[in-house]
């Protein structure tokens, strides 16, 4: 089994794969004070929890764009699982040209899930990354990743609402029942996911006119579920498509290289 680590700056997930199928995945928190020891335990709990034992695991692949904690997963799965880590980076045979300036300034995130999203549809593509930030990738059809946007999540866009409006409370992000607000709450949910989704959809809108053409559009990241639907440009959402990518990195970077996934 393959244990597949995607370090983000509020999250890391950790997925567990026999194969290409996904068998189970797991969320914490992101803290770069934790110890390879408190995250050590931590996944072998819930490795236990799932009905599996540490000695299953033959494999470990990570991403991170958190440099704090990228050393602490590599020592936590050197100690715990008795396997050297594959660490994500630009040098990676990922099946993509990267037409990036400097391709090492692209987060792993971005590169794990333009590499999943092209093997699975050989399509032009826009895949938006619904995180601490929200990031926008075009790759072409042809498997080149031309480069994208990046701009402030809804999660910290809304804690810096609330940090710097000293009447203004936390709410929930949830769908509010209309957009003109009747009551400060409505008003503040409207705003972050009416005007989110707006934001997206313009993006959206400036990228496939620079390019010429249109892209077939997926989200993913936490937030996928609760914005995509507002918008009018996102066509699939793919809540997995990270893991996916790390599995199928793992893969090539061990000579079997996936064709198109069904």
């Amino acid at each position: 089994m393959l244990l597949t680590i995607d370090i983000g700056n509020t999250n890391v997930v950790l997925g567990i794969f026999e194969g290409s199928s996904l068998l189970a995945h797991w969320r914490l928190a992101t803290d770069p004070k934790t110890t390879a020891d408190e995250y050590g335990v931590l996944c072998l709990n819930l490795l236990t929890r799932s009905g599996r034992v540490p000695e299953q695991i033959t494999g470990a692949i990570i991403s991170s764009v958190v440099p704090a904690l990228t050393g602490t997963f590599e020592t936590m799965v050197e100690t715990y699982f008795h396997r050297t880590p594959l660490v994500v980076s630009a040098d990676m045979d990922m099946g993509l040209t990267l037409k990036y300036t400097n391709p090492k300034e692209i987060g792993s995130d971005r590169i794990v899930n333009a590499a999943a999203a092209f093997h699975k549809y050989r399509r032009d593509l826009i895949i938006v990354d619904f995180g601490t930030a929200t990031t926008f990738c075009a790759v072409t059809k042809d498997g080149a990743y031309l480069g994208g946007v990046i701009a402030p999540g809804l999660g910290i866009s809304a804690e810096a609402l609330f940090a710097r409006a000293a009447k203004l409370s936390k709410v929930e992000l949830a769908r509010p029942k209309t957009v003109i607000g009747t009551d400060t709450a409505g008003s503040i949910q409207s705003g972050l996911l009416f005007g989110y989704a707006g934001l997206v959809d313009a993006l959206v809108r400036r990228m496939e006119q620079e390019l010429g053409r249109p892209s077939y559009v997926i989200a993913t990241g936490g937030l996928a579920s609760v914005i995509a639907p507002e918008t009018t440009s996102i066509q699939k959402i793919e809540p997995l498509l990270t893991l996916e990518g790390l599995e199928l990195l793992y893969r090539r970077a061990h000579g079997n290289i996936p064709t198109t996934w069904t």
